[in-house]
C-alpha cells in the first residue's frame, strides 16, 4: 500500500503519566472525551503534542483512560480510550471497523457517500473521514494525529476500499510547521477531477474535495433531504441557505414543479444548478443570490409563498457569547419562514449550532410560530443521521423541525 511520504511523521510520541483533579476524573468516568488544562494536576514536564497521555486514577494508581496530548489547545488531552489498552495498528483497526459497522444500515441503501469517522464520537477527536464514492477525504483539526496518521490512513483505506485519499487541513494546521502536508494533498491513489460524483438515496450529487467547504459537501442532512424530497411532489419549494442545493435537488428529483435555491454565494448556486442537472427532473430550478434575511423580506413584500420552505442556516453560535444573538436569528427566520409558507404548506427549520440545544431550538420555533396566529402542527423533529453518531453532549449539533400549517 503506497502512501505519499508526507504522511510519514517525523514526530516520535512518548508516554506521559497524567493525574487529574477530582472534577477531571469524574469527566473520564462519564466517558467525556475532553480534558481541559486546568483539570491536570500532574504531568511530565517535557510533554509534546501527539504524546500518549496515560491517565491514572487517584485510587490504586489504576489506568482509567488514554488520550493524546495537545499543547496548543485548552482541551489539553483528547481522549481516545477509557480503559487501559495497547495503542498500535490493531487498536486503530478495531476502532475503524467498529465505526464502519455502525454505518452498515445506511450503506444498504443506494448511497455511496457517508461519514466514516465523526471525530470524538467515533473515538478520533479532531479527525473527520468522509467517503465520496471511491474517494476518502480526511480532514485534520489537530496535530495530535500526525504521529499516527500513516497507520490510520492504511486502516481507513482497507475498510472503505477507497481508491484515492485526500487530506484536508484546518486553518491552524495549514499554518503549522510540524508536518509536510498541504491542504488538498492527494496522499494515496490518483484523482481524475477535484469534483467527485456520488449518490445519496438514489440522487446524484458532486463534491469538490479539494476546494469545497469542510470535506467538500455537508453529509449530515442526508436523511432530512430525503424527507423533504418525499414531501415535494407537485409542490413549489424554497431552499434557503441552499449552498450546493442538497434540499433543492432532492425536491426536483422527487417531482417538485418549481424550486428556488437561495444563497449568498453565486458560486454555490452554480454548483446547485449543476447538481440538479445530474438528475432527471421536469420542474423549474430558480436561484436567488443574496443575504437570506433581506431576500426573504423581499419575497414577503411580493406576497410570494411556497408549498415547502426549508431554512437551514450556518451555525450562528460559534462561541458562547453568540448564543443570545443566535436565538434571536432563529426566531426571526421562523417568523419569516411562516409568512412564505402557503396554506397547508410545510415549513422546515434546521440548526447546526451545538451551543443552542435542541430543546431550546424547538421551543424558539414553537413560540415564534404561535405568535403568527396560524394553526400548525409540529409533525416531526429529527436529529443526527446514522453516520453522525453522538456519544457526548457537545457532539450533538444537528436538529430539524417540521411544521405543517393547517390554514
Amino acid at each position: 500500500m503506497l502512501f505519499s511520504s508526507q504522511v510519514k511523521s517525523r514526530l516520535k510520541p512518548k508516554n506521559l503519566a497524567i493525574k487529574l483533579s477530582t472534577k477531571g476524573e469524574q469527566s473520564i468516568f462519564k466517558k467525556h472525551p475532553w480534558v481541559f488544562s486546568n483539570s491536570i494536576t500532574k504531568i511530565n514536564s517535557d510533554a509534546k503534542t501527539g504524546d500518549l497521555a496515560i491517565v491514572f486514577g487517584k485510587h490504586k494508581n489504576k489506568v482509567i483512560g488514554l488520550g493524546l496530548y495537545d499543547a496548543k489547545s485548552p482541551i489539553r488531552i483528547k481522549m481516545i480510550h477509557f480503559t487501559s489498552a495497547k495503542i498500535n495498528e490493531s487498536f486503530f483497526s478495531k476502532k475503524i471497523e467498529k465505526a464502519f459497522e455502525k454505518r452498515a444500515k445506511l450503506l444498504n441503501t443506494n448511497t455511496n457517500s457517508y461519514r466514516l469517522i465523526f471525530g470524538e464520537n467515533d473515538g478520533f477527536p479532531g479527525l473527520i473521514a468522509d467517503i465520496y464514492n471511491t474517494v476518502l477525504v480526511v480532514k485534520l483539526y489537530s496535530e495530535i494525529w500526525l504521529p499516527y496518521l500513516e497507520t490510520i490512513l492504511q486502516n481507513l483505506q482497507k475498510v472503505s476500499k477507497a481508491e484515492t485519499i485526500v487530506i484536508r487541513l484546518s486553518r491552524n494546521l495549514q499554518q503549522s510547521e510540524s508536518h509536510n502536508l498541504k491542504d488538498g494533498d492527494i496522499v494515496y491513489g490518483t484523482l481524475q477531477s477535484e469534483v467527485v460524483a456520488f449518490v445519496e438515496h438514489d440522487v446524484k450529487f458532486s463534491a469538490n474535495v479539494i476546494k469545497g467547504h469542510k470535506t467538500g459537501y455537508f453529509l449530515d442532512h442526508r436523511a432530512n433531504r430525503k424527507q423533504v424530497g418525499g414531501f415535494s411532489k407537485n409542490k413549489t419549494v424554497l431552499d434557503v441557505f441552499s449552498y450546493a442545493g442538497g434540499f433543492s435537488v432532492h425536491a426536483l428529483y422527487n417531482g417538485a414543479t418549481e424550486v428556488t435555491s437561495l444563497d449568498i454565494s453565486k458560486q454555490a448556486l452554480e454548483v446547485a444548478i449543476e447538481n440538479g442537472k445530474r438528475n432527471p427532473y421536469s420542474g423549474i430550478h430558480k436561484t436567488i443570490a443574496g443575504d437570506a434575511f433581506e431576500e426573504l423580506k423581499k419575497l414577503i413584500s411580493k406576497r410570494k409563498t411556497f408549498d415547502v420552505v426549508v431554512i437551514d442556516p450556518p451555525s450562528f453560535a460559534k462561541q458562547q457569547s453568540e448564543i443570545d444573538l443566535a436565538k434571536k436569528k432563529y426566531a426571526q427566520l421562523a417568523e419569516l419562514g411562516e409568512k412564505l409558507t402557503s396554506k397547508n404548506g410545510l415549513l422546515v427549520l434546521a440548526s447546526c449550532s451545538s451551543r443552542v440545544l435542541a430543546q431550546s431550538f424547538f421551543h424558539i420555533n414553537t413560540q415564534s410560530l404561535q405568535k403568527q396566529k396560524r394553526v400548525f402542527k409540529n409533525i416531526m423533529n429529527t436529529h443526527h443521521d446514522i453516520d453522525h453518531p453522538v456519544t457526548f453532549p457537545e457532539g450533538a449539533y444537528l436538529k430539524c423541525g417540521y411544521y405543517r400549517f393547517i390554514d
